[in-house]
């Protein structure tokens, strides 16, 4: 979470500081198209950066790297980030930034108005391959930049053992909010709470969806956040908070909802598909199930993730990057870090062979095919740093004020954007 009194109120100093900070300065006023540089016709070392979720994920793309290295007479170093906006940022103002590197959706945009990034989306020819909502997600000016490495969608994962206990079955697993309101209320006793979320927009968002709201319109224009679809959803959640059937992860000493789930403080909680791995090391006694998200006024909704594989404009081995990117994010790559720390792939072909192979994702999968894509404008970051510290305080705010904070927030940067 970002301390709010970093959030930017003129807008002006707001997009200037993140440009700054994140990207340093460019001249070129956006990413770079340019024909792709190569240091010299010899073989090329290349340095990857990437913000690892452990040390399965660390070893695959170490791995990966190093196959594709041997098959090319490359040679790859990966580092591992502890904060890699920050270090990205310092590596980008030094001039010296890695040459392939994790790109997050919410930086994506400060990166590619700094020119910061390499667009290498038209040379990829087998681009149409990838999710469109994930392709619109890194695209900027019109181009695609880089390719979604992987996707993340919600579900709400179920302790079948505490649903069992409480007298529920499968036929009870909840499809509208009313149902699962009322489930999570028959849930809730002794130390469990039926239902545990983490306090931010990546997942309170998925009702806003359902609702039939969202933070800006499609084309990401023009902010829609203080809309009576939005105040439905939070109104609900706060319902359900003021009847103790819902807290936060927090309220149950627990880091997230994951650990909620697993210490069986929750029976229910929203979590993406990176449940899997931590439920597997962590709590591998306790069965789940993840259904999908019970649906709203306006019908199902959820929301999907990703981070892309950067290259830098700056890099001197432009060529030899993006066919790493062509290696690392090929079907065959992709459904090897599928095996190896849960992500689902975010190719379309390799996507089916997963669900196949992973029946128990199904809500996950399918999900794809109705989630609602982040929001990528440049300097928005804070904004949305400053909406989840809101949401932490739905339980004695309102939701009018908290949406009423994000329009305003998002009007400003909106407002200097054009």
């Amino acid at each position: 979470m970002s301390d709010p009194r970093s959030l930017c109120v003129a807008a002006a100093a707001c997009a200037a500081a993140v440009l700054l900070t994140v990207t340093g300065c460019s001249s070129s006023g956006g990413f770079d198209s340019s024909a792709p540089k190569q240091s010299s016709s010899g073989r090329q070392s290349l340095s990857v950066m990437i913000a690892t979720s452990g040390d399965a994920e660390t070893a695959a793309v170490k791995q990966a790297t190093a196959a594709w290295a041997k098959q090319t007479g490359d040679t790859v170093t990966v580092q591992l980030a502890s904060d890699i906006n920050q270090q990205l940022g310092q590596a980008f103002a030094g001039n010296k930034p890695p040459d392939v590197f994790y790109v997050n959706s919410d930086q994506f945009a400060n990166y590619a108005k700094g020119g910061s990034l390499y667009a290498y989306g038209d040379q990829i020819s087998d681009a149409s391959a990838f999710s469109g909502t994930l392709r619109d997600s890194f695209s900027y000016g019109g181009k695609l930049v880089c390719l979604p490495k992987d996707s993340s969608t919600l579900g709400l994962a179920i302790n079948t053992t505490l649903w069992q206990q409480a007298g529920l079955t499968a036929a009870d697993y909840p499809t509208t909010w009313q149902q699962l309101a009322d489930d999570a209320a028959k849930l809730t006793k002794g130390g469990v709470t039926g239902l545990v979320t983490t306090p931010d927009y990546q997942r309170i968002g998925a009702l806003m969806k359902e609702a039939g709201g969202w933070i800006t319109n499609p084309d990401q224009t023009a902010m829609t956040a203080d809309s009576a679809a939005n105040t439905k959803a939070l109104t609900f959640v706060k319902s359900m908070m003021a009847n103790g059937s819902l807290k936060y992860a927090s309220d149950v000493d627990a880091g997230w909802g994951g650990e909620a789930l697993g210490k069986k403080k929750a029976a229910m909680t929203i979590e993406g598909n990176w449940l899997q791995g931590a439920m597997k090391a962590d709590y591998p006694g306790v069965a789940y199930k993840v259904v999908p998200l019970p649906a709203g006024p306006a019908g199902k909704g959820t929301l999907v993730f990703s981070n892309c594989w950067g290259v830098a404009a700056k890099s001197g081995h432009q060529k030899a990057a993006v066919d790493l990117v062509r290696y690392l994010t090929s079907a065959k790559q992709q459904l090897s870090f599928a095996d190896a720390f849960g992500v689902m792939p975010s190719r379309t072909d390799a996507l089916a062979t997963y669900a196949q192979k992973y029946p128990a994702a199904k809500a996950w999968v399918e999900g794809i095919g109705y989630a609602q894509r982040p929001v990528t404008i440049a300097g928005f970051n804070q904004v949305l740093a400053q909406f989840n510290t809101d949401l932490q305080t739905l339980r004695t705010s309102t939701p009018a004020k908290i949406l009423g904070g994000l329009q305003r927030n998002g009007g400003q940067v909106l407002k200097n954007a054009q």
